[in-house]
């Protein structure tokens, strides 16, 4: 008996005689980068180094658009955007050691915001592998280990024949639910030694799905239909799935007022009569929440952010889908559904009867009226009005890409984000420098539109040198840099448990001067003179600089009512 994947197996007379006389002149590297546009890769991140020459040397062969930063750790932070717009697993080329290590902690945002990101490093040469002491340049006793906490996967190479499955493999490991970032390790010497071993030209590029169990979405399905306060949380995981349409459609035919987590940004209509848009960190909200009888929280761990600081206590059932199994009831006791934000959701639609509930866009109106005029009596009219200007100026379909910065933790509660997949930022791992190399990758996903980065003065140092980037590129990203002279956020903190603040004061450059200095417009701007700036620097081609000397205060500690 023959089955079909047989025949779609067996090679026609055209590809046997290709793959029996492949051309000469390549090596281990022209396998990484075949296997990649095998894969439909069209654009590759990174940074070359010595043992990662041989990868290099293969774009130079190839039809692969390379994109390099001037740090690592930007690098990552670029391809993770990259991965975030466009679905794909963005490549990221690295060399051994030091510049491997060096973009762990861009790695460690893809996993924790489940961005698709397909690290490849080099290695030292195999006769120094087994963790000696070789004296090899870049030697670590155990590269791997150093990634195998970070990343979701990792995959080693030691002989050229591995180098095509071993790409396909992280590749699918990257794209299958949850996303994420995945580490793959190749020889310098297998990089370069010459290959006979044919054109890579085919792939399997489908990840694994990962759909509901069935018994469990029917038991969620029938508490939401006879639920008489349902409310639901939209995390990171229904932008990454895909699935805000869903989300609105199940939100509707259950009459459930939808919250969405900073990582959810967007995934439900701001101005929508069920959305509590995204205070998540408002006291009000929580309570509201907790006053659930029913609670879907969907592609969400109800980490501390979205706890509330861990302050959330509901009382009512909750019913957890959630693509990562570790995060599955890892904060409160659930019905945990393991799946796809998507496909869960499509199941839901499919088996909940609708409910009718008159009174759900009143409650809603009263919550957001109660967080309003909590928000108006701390006197922060500054702080608003610089968000507003920034909403007016940016387009509604451009994207966003926001660094851990006052004004970002502004954007997680207060900005509307006009649509799925639009706002960005750090708050999944937390660190300093993501926004502006960020942006960058998201520039090079779609030159079409204009992107803004959102920066402090603090943030904005460690990716200063991505000018260079922006302009060797010419990149459409403007940088919207708040300087306020240190970091304001450690500032406030520091200021309010201690009474004072210590080593959170910088001396910082003339960002204009420095902008230019790089060939990059540059514009100090004012609170007054924001939105005609910003609106001006985003609506002119290729890269810009908007420096805001202000200093913005966060609102009052929400979980304190």
């Amino acid at each position: 008996m023959t089955h079909d994947h047989d025949l779609v197996l067996r090679p026609t007379e055209a590809q046997t005689a290709a793959a029996l006389n492949p051309p000469a002149g390549r090596n281990g590297g022209d396998l990484v980068v075949e296997t990649l546009a095998a894969l439909g890769t069209t654009t590759v991140f990174g940074l070359p180094g010595q043992h990662a020459l041989g990868m290099f040397d293969a774009l130079r062969r190839s039809d692969l658009r390379y994109v390099g930063l001037r740090v690592e750790n930007n690098a990552g932070f670029a391809a993770d955007a990259y991965g975030r717009i466009t679905g794909e697993a963005a490549p990221l080329l690295l060399s051994t050691g030091p510049g491997a290590l060096t973009s762990l902690a861009a790695l460690q945002e893809a996993a924790a915001a489940s961005a698709p990101v397909l690290a490849i490093s080099s290695q030292i040469p195999t006769a120094g592998l087994g963790g000696g002491r070789h004296g090899y340049l870049h030697e670590l006793p155990d590269q791997s280990a150093s990634f195998r906490g970070v990343v979701k996967s990792v995959h080693t190479v030691r002989t050229q024949s591995q180098i095509p499955s071993a790409i396909e493999a992280a590749w699918k490991s990257a794209l299958t639910a949850p996303h994420g970032p995945v580490w793959v390790e190749i020889p310098q010497d297998v990089l370069l030694a010459e290959t006979s071993i044919p054109v890579v030209t085919g792939g399997d590029a489908f990840p694994e799905e990962l759909p509901p169990r069935v018994e469990l979405t029917a038991v969620a399905a029938d508490l939401l239909s006879r639920a008489e306060r349902p409310a639901i949380i939209a995390g990171g995981g229904v932008v990454r799935a895909d699935a805000s349409r869903k989300l609105r459609q199940l939100a509707e035919v259950l009459r459930a007022p939808v919250v969405s987590t900073p990582g959810g940004k967007g995934a439900f209509p701001w101005n929508h009569p069920l959305s509590l848009q995204s205070w998540i960190e408002d006291r009000y909200v929580t309570e509201f929440l907790e006053d659930a009888d029913v609670l879907l929280v969907v592609g969400s761990g109800l980490g501390e952010l979205s706890s509330n600081y861990h302050t959330f206590k509901p009382r009512g059932r909750v019913v957890q889908i959630e693509a990562d199994l570790g995060k599955l009831e890892s904060n409160h006791p659930a019905l945990g559904i393991h799946a796809d934000a998507r496909l869960a959701l499509q199941a839901l639609l499919e088996t909940v009867s609708p409910r009718t509930d008159e009174t759900a866009p009143e409650r809603v109106r009263e919550v957001l009226a109660r967080v309003s005029d909590r928000i108006a009596a701390q006197e922060l009219t500054l702080e608003q009005d610089v968000l507003a200007s920034v909403r007016r100026a940016l387009p509604a379909d451009s994207p966003s890409f926001w660094d851990m910065t006052i004004l970002a933790y502004w954007a997680w509660s207060a900005f509307d984000a006009k649509g799925p997949n639009l706002l960005h930022s750090a708050q999944g791992a937390g660190g300093l420098g993501y926004g502006f190399p960020a942006a960058l990758g998201a520039a090079v996903a779609d030159p079409t539109r204009p992107v803004l980065a959102v920066s402090g003065d603090g943030g904005a140092l460690y990716s200063i040198a991505e000018l260079a980037t922006a302009r060797q590129y010419d990149l459409n990203v403007t940088w919207l840099i708040v300087d306020d002279g240190g970091y304001g956020i450690l500032r406030e903190y520091m200021t309010d448990a201690f009474g004072e603040a210590t080593a959170t004061e910088l001396t910082r450059p003339d960002y204009v001067a420095l902008a230019e200095s790089f060939g990059v417009p540059g514009v100090r701007t004012s609170p007054e003179t924001l939105e005609a700036d910003l609106a001006k620097a985003l609506a002119a081609p290729g890269p810009s600089v908007v420096v805001l000397p202000a200093v913005l205060r966060m609102f009052a500690p929400t979980h304190l009512g």
